[in-house]
């Protein structure tokens, strides 16, 4: 069970000088510390034999609960979209290349099949982006050869919705080939080193070389995606809570992670609601979740919450298969009783 909760609590959690001044966002503090254990202990007994081991949970950028296997280093598969997308944000801020840029200006083996896909459609999974190998595959794109296109698009650009791994791989080599550089190494000179994500707890798996640059992975399956701890993944969920500032400094734009963390589909495709935003899943995604909500989430029950309304951040990773969001939603419905 959740013997190990008050071991591994930072303290007693302090009164905040704006209690009374909002107290829908501030609770009562034995209030909360009781709710978040309740929550913890129903989540550690709905999912597998990781249980809450690999779990840090922010507020207010404390650590209030950090499990004992949190600095374990891991593939956390599909949250690895996140960072790719975010790689995107970065470039686009750099002026480099924009959301309605066609790809194939960076790619120019798109031309003939793919000649209007951009960026935007890369990072909403609305691309169409079909690779050799996956045309028989069917299960969310997973081809060994990603680089390689298809000749059969799934569908036109920004008609469809599919979540489909080979497409963010591709993305992934377009943004390497407008970085100029690996997007692992890109990433770590913009983020990981301004805040501190510690070196030894995080890695970017990769594809090898193409055309002389290593390719990172971008969906985050075949094992080339991110490697990281419970710990440091709260870490990057905490610059997103925090508008991308960190220590005074605007590490990613704000307009930016506002735009990537609130629904964009419907933008795109009109009437289709499905909560995604440039490769973050957003309001709606836990029905029972503030609406400003958002999350990275990844095979093997790995995810990335983030709950500005209520100043929280949980990383949850496991290699014990999955469980439904509907689970999850019940965690963040027991926690939401703390701020009623």
């Amino acid at each position: 069970m959740i013997f190990f909760f008050a071991c591994y609590c930072i303290g007693a959690f302090p009164m905040r000088d704006n209690y009374k001044k909002n107290i829908q966002t501030q609770p009562d503090e034995a209030v909360f510390t009781q709710k978040l254990k309740s929550a913890l202990t129903y989540l550690e007994s709905a999912c597998g034999k990781d249980g809450i081991k690999k779990v840090v949970v922010l507020r207010e950028g404390k650590t209030v609960f950090k499990g004992v296997a949190s600095e374990v280093t891991q593939n956390i598969w599909s949250c690895s979209k996140s960072f790719t997308g975010t790689v995107l944000g970065l470039l686009i801020a750099e002026g480099k290349c924009s959301l309605d840029d066609k790809v194939c200006k960076y790619i120019p083996g798109l031309k003939e099949y793919y000649p209007d896909v951009t960026f935007r459609n890369f990072a909403t999974m609305t691309s169409g982006y079909n690779a050799i190998g996956d045309d028989t595959a069917g299960d969310h794109g997973q081809s060994k050869t990603p680089f390689q296109p298809s000749t059969k698009p799934l569908f036109a650009p920004g008609t469809q919705f599919r979540y489909w791994d080979s497409a963010m791989n591709m993305f992934a080599l377009a943004l390497t080939n407008v970085a100029g550089e690996p997007i692992k190494e890109y990433f770590k000179e913009k983020v990981a080193y301004p805040i501190g994500m510690d070196p030894e707890k995080w890695d970017w798996k990769d594809f090898g070389l193409i055309d002389g640059i290593t390719v990172n992975g971008g969906a985050g399956n075949k094992s080339k995606g991110i490697f990281i701890s419970a710990t440091e993944l709260a870490k990057f969920g905490q610059l997103f809570l925090n508008e991308g500032s960190w220590n005074g400094q605007q590490i990613i734009l704000a307009q930016w992670i506002k735009e990537a963390t609130s629904p964009q589909i419907i933008n795109i495709i009109p009437g289709d609601d499905t909560p995604y935003g440039f490769n973050w899943w957003t309001s709606g995604c836990f029905p029972d979740a503030p609406k400003g909500t958002f999350a990275a989430k990844g095979f093997n029950n790995n995810k990335c919450i983030i709950i500005p309304e209520w100043k929280i951040v949980v990383a949850r990773l496991g290699l014990d298969g999955n469980i439904d969001d509907g689970k999850w939603n019940n965690f963040i419905k027991i926690l939401s009783e703390a701020f009623k």
